[in-house]
């Protein structure tokens, strides 16, 4: 630690040039006939007392207290008294926070007793309320204007704080949005993307196959193929249009957006050359909100998707429940032995149960005997997640 610092020295250099000249103009009082020269000794042990009022305090106020009662038995002087309260001044702003609580009721106590004593020896009244107030302005009124100030001080810091871990938790949260925004948009990529061209490549890798395929099973592939196409453009152009900041009205192909009205359009297209789908809807359909909507359509395309990857030969039932307060959707196809006829990442499933979460739902797909069936149901109203 620093002995002093270059501000404390040169304001101890300045205190001791005002000190002194106060003493030679007499700016103190005598009790006794004291040589002007002797007053420089408690002057000079003050000044020496400051150089330590920033790096120790505590230590600077210990030199300082023994040279101002020296001072005070020579008469009081009006520079000691100054330099004396800087003493205090420092030792409760920069010294330890009980210091100042003790320093309080110390000064105020010596305050008191130098108004009393001086009373009792002259015999005024007058005179010792004087004394007291003098000494309460040098020794009381420091202290107090220390305390204020680090209490300023205290709350300037906390926030400060404050406002750093604000700062961070905003950070936070922007993050932890940005990554939401990233998983949402993985998620429509991969429904937009994955499922479409799934099928272009089942489809294509079947002409590629069946070297003796005629005419009609080749229009057939082809025609999937180019529905696919288009419709994997069409949401694309879609997303693209949500992205941009010149379509914030909301025109940007509002037809491609996925509606349960076009399911039996997906389920139809869904077929390989040993695979159909069916479609089964129980209930009347109501006006379902978009986000259910939407995520219960996706649901239904990424199973029918997998399905087509993965599944055995046989046939896939979608079956959709319009319930009062839920949509719920089952899809069982056939659970293939030999392993996936196209490789997958696995965030097919993420994505089903993310959708199925963020509305509150419940998700579960595995297999269930010599099937694979996936379960959603979707709250059509707010849900309390557990």
């Amino acid at each position: 630690m620093r002995f002093t610092t270059r501000q404390d020295v040169l304001l101890a250099a300045a205190a001791f040039a005002g000190g002194a000249v106060l003493i030679l103009v007499r700016g103190y009082e005598n009790w006794t006939d004291t040589p002007v020269g002797l007053r420089f000794v408690p002057l000079a042990v003050l000044c020496a007392g400051m150089l330590f009022r920033r790096t120790h305090p505590m230590i600077g106020l210990l030199v300082a207290t023994p040279a101002n009662f020296a001072d005070v038995a020579l008469g009081p002087s009006l520079a000691t008294l100054m330099i004396y309260g800087d003493a205090l001044y420092a030792a409760s702003l920069y010294g330890p926070k009980r210091a100042a609580a003790w320093l309080l009721g110390l000064t105020t106590a010596a305050s008191l007793a130098a108004g009393g004593a001086i009373g009792l020896l002259s015999g005024s009244f007058r005179g010792a309320v004087v004394i007291a107030a003098l000494a309460g302005v040098g020794w009381v009124g420091p202290v107090l204007t220390a305390m204020v100030v680090r209490e300023h001080r205290d709350r300037a810091d906390m926030e400060r704080q404050r406002a750093v871990q604000m700062a961070r938790l905003s950070e936070m949260d922007r993050q932890a949005a940005v990554n939401a925004e990233r998983a949402r948009m993985a998620r429509e990529l991969h429904d937009v993307i994955a499922n479409h061209l799934s099928a272009v490549a089942l489809h294509s890798s079947a002409v590629l196959k069946v070297s003796d395929l005629d005419r009609e099973g080749v229009n057939r592939a082809m025609a999937v193929i180019r529905e696919n196409s288009v419709q994997g453009l069409a949401e694309m152009r879609r997303m693209i249009g949500l992205l941009r900041d010149g379509d914030a009205d909301g025109t940007a192909d509002a037809a491609a957006v996925p509606r349960l009205e076009g399911l039996d359009r997906l389920v139809a297209h869904t077929a390989r050359s040993d695979m159909k789908a069916g479609l089964r809807v129980v209930g009347e359909a109501p006006e379902l909100p978009a986000p259910v909507e939407l995520a219960a359509y996706r649901i239904v395309q990424e199973s029918l998707t997998n399905a087509l990857k993965h599944g055995a030969s046989g046939r896939v039932e979608v079956l959709v429940e319009h319930r009062p307060d839920s949509v719920r959707i089952t899809v069982d196809s056939p659970l293939g032995r030999a392993g996936p006829r196209l490789p997958g990442s696995g965030s097919g499933l993420i994505g089903m149960r993310e959708r199925a979460t963020m509305l509150g739902g419940d998700f579960d797909a595995g297999p269930d005997g010599d099937h694979w069936r996936v379960r959603a149901e979707l709250p059509l109203g707010d849900r309390e997640r557990p």
